[in-house]
């Protein structure tokens, strides 16, 4: 005998949708007339390359604790030899009154499966009756009839899977690069690039002596850049950009790029230490970068 799955009313999660199912609506004429039988089984409908049906209890399957209850499963129809089928699947009862569809699934396994020996799988107490049968609940009309409805989303194994590793890798040792600007009084407007290599990438610290964009005129200007980044890469990094203080072995530092980094009058005084000998010397101190890895 083929096994079931149940979920209890403990267990299921109810919420109710504008949207109808997506894939199977069951429609009731009269719930009086349906209510002379212990079990109806509907007709099969197919999603997901499977068939499948729902099988009603309008009186409750009282071998799952259902009495009191409409009992309502789904049933796989062509049996998967040698095989799991996992779905995810939701069940319905549409309120007329709201025009809205009760929507009932399991709050615990939201992915359930079937194979050859578990055929079927639902709720046991998918409704009261009672609360079923109030007029203003909006499950049965004047006419008795009512609609319950089926979702059934197979999670079929993916042929070329693309897989992604995110790392955010961090240096106990920070990794510094220093440079040196030689000839700094001649620069007036051209930025001065640093390029350097660091975990497989290229980067490129961009040093604007005078000019660039806020700060023009009167600023130095100080960017770190990652070369060969498309619109869709993201890199993630945590660094420090300096401008070091040569006399005093101090430094001027900022987290990240900017165009005011520092006053070109506090950058020119002698007495300051940043220039010595026409030389400006800049840091940049990378502590965390990411990386990505991907492979099918």
């Amino acid at each position: 005998m083929a096994m079931s799955c149940f979920a209890t009313a403990r267990e299921s999660a109810k919420y109710k949708r504008d949207l109808p199912p997506a894939h199977y609506l069951l429609k009731i004429e009269s719930f009086k007339v349906l209510s002379t039988l212990d079990k109806y089984d509907s007709g099969e409908f197919e999603v997901g390359n499977h068939k499948w049906r729902l099988s009603l209890y309008p009186k409750g399957n009282k071998d799952y604790n259902g009495s009191g209850y409409i009992s309502l499963y789904l049933s796989i129809e062509d049996r998967p030899l040698n095989e799991t089928v996992y779905v995810n699947y939701k069940l319905f009862v549409h309120d007329k009154l709201r025009n809205k569809y009760l929507t009932i699934q399991d709050a615990y396994e939201p992915i359930s499966s079937f194979d050859v020996s578990k055929t079927q799988c639902g709720f046991p107490r998918f409704l009261s009756l009672k609360e079923f049968k109030k007029r203003s609940n909006g499950y049965l009309d004047e006419k008795y009839s009512c609609t319950f409805g089926a979702e059934v989303f197979v999670m079929h194994p993916a042929k070329g899977r693309k897989e992604e590793s995110f790392t955010l890798i961090r240096y106990p040792i920070q990794n510094t690069f220093t440079f040196k600007i030689e000839n700094w009084s001649k620069f007036r407007t051209d930025p001065q690039p640093k390029d350097f290599d660091f975990e497989k990438r290229k980067w490129k610290l961009m040093v604007y002596p005078k000019v660039n964009g806020a700060g023009k005129g009167k600023s130095l200007s100080v960017y770190l850049k990652m070369q060969d980044l498309t619109e869709k890469m993201q890199v993630y990094a945590d660094f420090n950009l300096r401008v070091l203080d040569q006399l005093k072995k101090k430094y001027k530092e900022k987290q990240w790029g900017d165009a005011d980094f520092m006053p070109l009058k506090d950058l020119e005084k002698s007495r300051k230490g940043f220039i010595q000998n026409d030389t400006l010397v800049v840091e940049v101190q990378i502590s965390v970068v990411s990386e990505v890895v991907s492979k099918l």
